[in-house]
């Protein structure tokens, strides 16, 4: 595993060394990479919505109603 050396504000090192103390992780290195996993698999998230909403966007605009549209929804599922 890489090593690395990173500075903290003291707020943030306060709140990393209360989830520690608090037994929420073994240590600060769990915590920062358990952080990283739970932003990562965000940007995933966001990344397929992004992708969802440019292919809308690019689909073109609809004549149909509100109530139209959901029953299209609903019989494509």
């Amino acid at each position: 595993m890489a090593r690395q050396s990173i500075s903290f504000t003291q707020p943030n090192d306060e709140w990393l060394k209360n989830q520690v103390d608090n037994k929420e992780y073994a240590s600060k290195s769990e915590l920062v990479n358990d952080l990283i996993r739970q932003a990562r698999k965000q940007q995933v998230q966001i990344d397929w919505i992004h992708a969802k909403l440019e292919k809308a966007e690019h689909s073109g605009f609809t004549n149909l109603s509100k109530e139209e549209i959901l029953a299209e929804a609903k019989s494509s599922l």
